[in-house]
């Protein structure tokens, strides 16, 4: 399979709004853990989940307690969750991946969310902003800096698609976490393993919750494309797809 192929499979823009072909079409349910929060994996994490090692360098590392830190154990576990089924997703086409970086921007990718870091720009720069002063403080190269910038702010984004690799996955990740897995391209013995190993934890209403309460206190944050205002207003029937939809037929419990 083409890398572009296998990328769009997984819903690289799914959050952007182009969600309909796979939004609505739920594959079947995957069973859910019902850990409680307390089995929240806290410090150090699994070496291995599905075959995903985790990053243990010392960045890696510092950029783990922050995220989990900044984040409540829901969104910290989606991170996760993100890390590994966009990495799930780069070996299923053989990509050659830098899982540093894919790991720092995933396990970030959400902190313009939390209230550490939530602010009056879309929670994607937010997130990209803190996450570049993070990695300028711990002496990361510019260029390497730019990748994870570049994998956090487009994650939600068409864009994000058409770059390299680790910043594509990225939106791949948490597509998939999202709005569901394709199983074909991820196994899904593969997806339940990654769900026991960072529970759910009613991911989909605490997840839209946090969002709203984000939009509510930073509407200006959440504006969105002026195509779409333009087909709101000009357009007769203009329905495009909504993420809500998509989120509440994803292949999960919760």
């Amino acid at each position: 399979m083409k890398r572009r192929d296998l990328i769009k499979a997984l819903g690289a823009v799914a959050l952007s709004g182009s969600i309909g072909a796979r939004g609505v079409h739920a594959q079947p349910a995957t069973p859910t853990s019902k850990s409680p929060e307390s089995d929240v994996p806290k410090g150090s994490l699994p070496k291995v989940v599905a075959g995903i090692a985790f990053v243990d360098s010392k960045i890696a590392t510092e950029a783990t307690k922050l995220a989990q830190e900044a984040s409540p154990p829901f969104l910290f576990n989606h991170a996760a969750r993100t890390f590994l089924f966009g990495a799930l997703t780069g070996k299923a086409s053989g990509l050659k991946v830098d899982h540093e970086l894919l790991y720092i921007a995933c396990i970030l990718h959400d902190i313009g969310l939390t209230e550490q870091f939530v602010g009056d720009l879309p929670f994607e720069i937010q997130g990209a902003q803190a996450a570049s002063r993070f990695l300028e403080g711990h002496g990361l190269a510019k260029d390497k800096s730019a990748v994870v910038w570049d994998g956090i702010a487009m994650h939600a984004s068409a864009i994000g698609e058409f770059k390299q690799p680790e910043i594509a996955l990225v939106g791949a990740g948490a597509g998939a976490d999202v709005v569901g897995p394709d199983f074909s391209v991820i196994k899904k013995a593969d997806v339940n393993e990654v769900v026991r190993a960072f529970p759910r934890l009613k991911f989909k209403d605490e997840f839209v919750k946090t969002c709203a309460s984000v939009v509510r206190q930073h509407p200006r944050g959440a504006s969105r494309g002026f195509m779409r205002d333009i087909g709101e207003r000009y357009v007769p029937d203009f329905h495009p797809p909504n993420i809500c939809d998509a989120i509440t037929q994803a292949p999960f419990d919760e």
